[in-house]
């Protein structure tokens, strides 16, 4: 399944197996595991097309604690093997309008359709939400093409559904390429940088060689950068 339904809401993933019972190691996604992972609770499951697993649900059977790690006990899932096929499955509930919202935790059709601002300009609208394994992206509209944005708190800060803004802190170059003015103020840096080595060694060519190879080797420009409810 690829997209979960909008009266759904994400809690938790399944990251590896946990002895040889058919426990699983999880990662929760909720602030109140406590209501989600009861006995009896069912999880639909967001997995590959290809999973024998597509379509289906776990039942929990009991949720236990490992040094600090929330392992589960589910239904059907009765040894290691079982277990390790459900590796990287994300966790779904079924969740009503009466319930308290979790804190920092959206629905996929709360976020559509928000403006994106940065800086206090908008420079965007969120199209739609990817939930992968590692994180969610925030997919933004942005001057015509579509931009991937970690939706973690270092890149969107705020959520406010009463404006309808997302506010925004990326990384340089994540909705813009970086000027090529500064990209050629950089390079020529890098090369004066360089010029009293090329100097000191013009009077021995072997030295001169060496100090040039040196330079093409070193003028890459290393750029890095986010990255998910």
């Amino acid at each position: 399944m690829s997209d979960a339904p909008g009266t759904q809401l994400r809690v938790g993933r399944l990251t590896k197996a946990h002895g040889l019972k058919g426990a699983i190691k999880i990662e929760l996604y909720t602030d109140d595991p406590d209501r989600r992972f009861v006995p009896g609770a069912v999880f639909t499951l967001q997995v590959p097309d290809t999973s024998p697993w597509h379509g289906k649900s776990l039942t929990l059977r009991e949720l236990r604690w490992y040094n600090g790690h929330a392992v589960g006990f589910f239904e059907g899932v009765d040894d290691r093997s079982a277990a390790e096929g459900l590796a990287k499955a994300i966790l779904w509930v079924d969740s009503s309008a009466e319930e308290a919202p979790e804190d920092d935790a959206w629905y996929d059709h709360q976020l559509v359709g928000l403006a994106v601002v940065r800086d206090g300009e908008r420079i965007g609208e969120v199209s739609h939400v990817e939930h992968l394994p590692a994180q969610d992206l925030l997919i933004v509209k942005a001057r015509g093409r579509e931009v991937m944005v970690p939706f973690v708190s270092a890149i969107v800060p705020e959520v406010d559904l009463a404006a309808g803004t997302v506010t925004v802190t990326p990384p340089p170059g994540l909705f813009e390429e970086l000027p090529e003015a500064e990209e050629a103020q950089a390079g020529g840096a890098a090369l004066e940088g360089d010029a009293p080595e090329a100097e000191a060694g013009a009077s021995d060519g072997t030295q001169h060689a060496e100090a040039s190879e040196s330079t093409a080797d070193g003028t890459g420009d290393d750029t890095g950068d986010h990255a998910g409810a």
